[in-house]
């Protein structure tokens, strides 16, 4: 797995937002007509809205500060998902978020199970999601801000409760950029836990159908763990 993935840690992300016309949804257009319908089939919560995708990354120094730049572009779900489901068969074009590494007060790592109606219905993740319209002011991308909606809507742990490290580790894996930031809570496990549960039980349509606490390398699941989050977990629970 190591081979498979690239570890940066950055200071700052700056990401710009531009319009542009993308010949992989004009040409595909009906595989992913048909890889969308099938996808509706399957799962009631699925919504072809307006995400944004990279079509430009790179480390950079800048007045001594570590540096990942990003272009952002805006497309259809439906596109963002077969760039996914085929493989990421742009080169030029990867999927680049934010999720919250949601951390108790007794250094375990809280993560959500996905519900059965999302495109991503049982994997296990961080609070995270693919940035879109909401993120954008300006020809400014707020990754930063992602973090923190993303968190307040999947868990309902709102800014104020947690406190975030200042930089970021950012995961290079086939054709997604990951931007881990490690976010902590002052709730014991248990506590952040069960005030997640309490939260997800009271709404209507959750986005997670529960929590998955990790400890230790032994709870780190590949069935269900997407590559970047196991990645991340190893490298975080390394002994020493």
């Amino acid at each position: 797995m190591n081979n498979a993935v690239t570890f940066a840690f950055v200071d700052v992300i700056d990401s710009v937002y531009h319009e542009r016309s993308w010949s992989f949804a004009q040409e595909r257009a009906a595989d992913i007509d048909d890889n969308w319908r099938r996808l509706c089939a399957q799962r009631s919560g699925v919504f072809d809205g307006r995400v944004l995708v990279a079509d430009r990354w790179s480390l950079e120094e800048r007045a001594g500060k570590r540096v990942l730049a990003t272009r952002h572009f805006a497309t259809d779900f439906r596109n963002f998902i077969a760039l996914r489901n085929f493989g990421f068969p742009d080169p030029d074009v990867r999927t680049c978020f934010a999720a919250a590494a949601l951390m108790s007060c007794e250094g375990d790592w809280v993560l959500g199970e996905m519900g059965a109606h999302t495109a991503n219905a049982g994997r296990v993740y961080f609070p995270c999601g693919t940035p879109d319209m909401d993120d954008v002011t300006g020809a400014q991308v707020d990754l930063a801000g992602s973090v923190l909606r993303e968190l307040e809507e999947e868990t309902g742990i709102a800014p104020h409760e947690i406190t975030t490290d200042d930089d970021w580790t950012i995961i290079f894996e086939s054709g997604r950029i990951a931007c881990m930031k490690i976010v902590r809570s002052s709730l014991s496990t248990e506590a952040l836990a069960s005030r997640i549960r309490g939260f997800l039980a009271a709404e209507k349509d959750a986005e997670l159908a529960g929590v998955h606490v990790v400890r230790s390398r032994a709870d780190i699941n590949p069935d269900t763990m997407p590559l970047y989050i196991r990645a991340f977990l190893e490298r975080q629970l390394q002994p020493g």
